[in-house]
């Protein structure tokens, strides 16, 4: 399958445009006309540069206000198309959308529509052009896909067909079932997916559309209804969103990829699990040439976490590790690294001078540079993400020492693919020098609950994208809640089995501390590591007569609390005399604290409990800790 993308969808020039899609391996662009009408480029030119681009110009887009106008109206926009005609001729493009009306001239005569669309078909037949009628969600009497078909269907012409795109039919809360019943004459087929949002339709399609996968729309659905159309032309995005216009182009492209073939993996796959009945998903698995990634990976948790540092805060964040309870485990037999651990939590420290981590420390400071996801399979993990875009990364290794195999996440986090079967010891015992666990010091901390990484609101879709697509993570509803200086959105990722948690933060205002951080981690920055307890008061006690400080919360808080819950007044004073944290969900309870960040880097670690199948994060709480540190800032 062709896959194609609008040149409205990302920034720069049509020159820088079309450099970016090519680097990203599009087959073809659908050209908006207000790109080519600004660009010094003649229709000649645009022809040759695609051509040495390896770019075909698939579509010309839009032609407006063209159906169900008076006889005036419509010979000026017959004369109008003609223009058009030529202009795609000189580009070498077969196909012309035409959007339906938003005028307040049009009339609501479906017949009229149709002949009107008869003739500009006419028209283009002559030149052996083709003409798509598409429905707009704001379209003035035609706004729905079936609209717009009865309409091309009345029109009965060969060099007419219908164009659909998931957003006017998702956003009108359309259901896209029935377009499998168009067969050849869906001509072309525009994805893209949008946060659910309560806006006007319009402001939201201009603004906010995203890539499939990155938003909340059932896309899926909606293009294996095309596939079961028999539609074999393009795969392309058109995309309006303010972010993207504004991010580098070369990124957005990448993304774009990526959701195509994100897309692509899921109808295949949705086909070829279809009931042993359904011949026609055996006959289009056939037919059809639709990516086929390796299976999504199965993971078991984090295995490791690496921080970048430089020797002295290999000593301090190792002291402070220590009153974590983590113990000193090994060091590293070629590099200088230093392993901490508890319970089944590893924590790395690189100081190499020569290595990646220390050009992250250079950058960045003291900050989290890689992360070990546990996996059955960590060649399929890893093949997986290449296939979808991912860069590998081969780290240096001395002789004998553990190759895993790796990428480069969004934003220059290194992510590792551990093979489960290596074992705590397993993985570690190779490169490193071990020393046992003495015990003392423990505060009873067992996993690796999530990671909350605090991102720039032009890596937030992508991060979104890259867990979806490459780790398998689903999404769960977007909160938002307020820190001082602005609102944070947050969104938890997790893998069906709620083995691997991230977090993803993002704050439109830079004057939030969660901003700040992560705008000086480069876009993309762990912004705190939470350690699951099977005891927290318990740990909390332990930690705090170690020397480790947890951020006060304010006495009002825990007042605050019985008009919330259903609380025994002695667990409340519990909960307020450890300064630990309280949340309830439809199947458990939550308890959590967190400690005060690590040397102003912005940076901090959090202790939590699940009790019973609590599955969210805490959000709640949010608040409470994010003006405790900032009213401690101002002391």
């Amino acid at each position: 399958m062709r896959r194609s993308i609008a040149t409205v969808s990302l920034s720069g020039t049509l020159r820088d445009k079309l450099q970016a899609i090519a680097a990203a391996r599009f087959d073809g662009i659908e050209l908006f006309e207000p790109d080519f009408t600004n660009a010094r480029l003649s229709a000649a030119e645009l022809r040759r540069r695609c051509d040495d681009l390896g770019l075909r110009v698939e579509l010309f887009q839009p032609f407006r206000d063209f159906e169900g106008m008076p006889e005036e109206a419509f010979q000026r926009s017959l004369r109008r198309a003609e223009a058009k005609f030529d202009l795609m001729e000189a580009l070498g493009c077969p196909l012309m959308l035409v959007c339906s009306n938003t005028s307040p001239l049009a009339l609501p005569d479906a017949q009229l529509a149709a002949e009107q669309l008869h003739q500009l078909a006419e028209r283009a037949a002559r030149r052996n052009l083709r003409v798509g009628f598409e429905a707009l969600a704001w379209g003035r009497h035609v706004n729905k896909w079936r609209q717009a078909w009865d309409i091309v269907r009345h029109a009965d012409h060969p060099h007419l067909g219908l164009i659909v795109d998931s957003f006017h039919t998702a956003s009108l809360r359309d259901s896209p079932m029935g377009i499998a019943e168009v067969g050849e004459k869906l001509f072309f087929v525009q994805m893209a997916d949008a946060p659910l949002m309560g806006l006007d339709v319009i402001d939201w399609a201009r603004h906010h559309r995203n890539f499939p996968g990155q938003g909340q729309f059932d896309v899926a659905t909606f293009f294996e209804q095309c596939v079961r159309a028999g539609y074999g032309g393009p795969l392309s995005l058109e995309i309006f969103n303010d972010v993207f216009r504004a991010t580098p182009n070369r990124r957005i492209a990448v993304d774009a990829m990526r959701s195509l073939l994100w897309l692509e993996g899921e109808v295949r796959q949705r086909l070829e699990q279809a009931p042993a009945g359904d011949a026609d998903a055996v006959r289009l698995l056939q037919r059809q040439v639709l990516f086929s990634p390796p299976p999504v990976p199965v993971f078991s948790g984090l295995s490791f976490i690496e921080f970048a540092v430089d020797g002295e805060h290999a000593e301090n964040l190792g002291a402070l590790l220590r009153q974590l309870g983590f113990h000193f485990a090994g060091r590293h037999r070629s590099k200088a690294v230093t392993l901490f651990r508890q319970g089944g939590i590893a924590i790395v420290l690189n100081q190499q001078a020569t290595s990646a981590a220390r050009e992250r420390f250079a950058l960045q400071g003291p900050s989290v540079c890689a992360l070990g996801l546990r996996t059955d399979d960590p060649v399929g993990a890893l093949n997986r993400a290449t296939a979808l875009q991912s860069a590998r990364y081969d780290a240096p290794t001395g002789t004998g020492e553990q190759r895993l195999p790796s990428i480069v996440s969004p934003g220059g986090i290194v992510v590792h693919f551990v093979d489960a079967a290596l074992g705590e010891d397993g993985l570690f015992e190779k490169d490193f020098i071990l020393e046992a666990d003495g015990g003392a010091g423990d505060a009873g901390l067992q996993a690796i609950d999530h990671l909350a990484i605090g991102l720039t609101p032009d890596r937030l879709d992508t991060w979104v994208l890259f867990c979806r697509a490459v780790l398998g993570l689903d999404a769960a509803d977007a909160v938002k809640f307020a820190d001082p200086f602005g609102l944070i959105r947050s969104t938890g990722m997790a893998d069906a089995a709620r083995r691997l948690r991230l977090v993803l933060n993002m704050s439109m205002s830079e004057r939030t501390r969660m901003a700040q951080a992560a705008q000086a981690s480069g876009g993309v920055g762990v912004q705190h590591i939470a350690f699951a307890s099977a005891d927290l008061f318990a740990g909390v006690e332990r930690l705090k007569a170690q020397g480790v400080r947890f951020v006060p919360i304010s006495d009002n808080y825990y007042d605050d609390l019985p008009t919330r819950f259903e609380l025994d007044a002695a667990f409340v004073e519990r909960l307020r005399a450890h300064g630990v944290l309280f949340d309830r969900g439809a199947q458990g309870d939550y308890l959590h604290a967190y400690t005060e960040g690590y040397e102003g880097s912005g940076f901090f670690f959090e202790l939590v409990q699940r009790l019973g199948g609590y599955d969210g994060y805490g959000a709640a709480n949010a608040p409470a800790r994010m003006a405790s540190q900032a009213q401690e800032a101002q002391q």
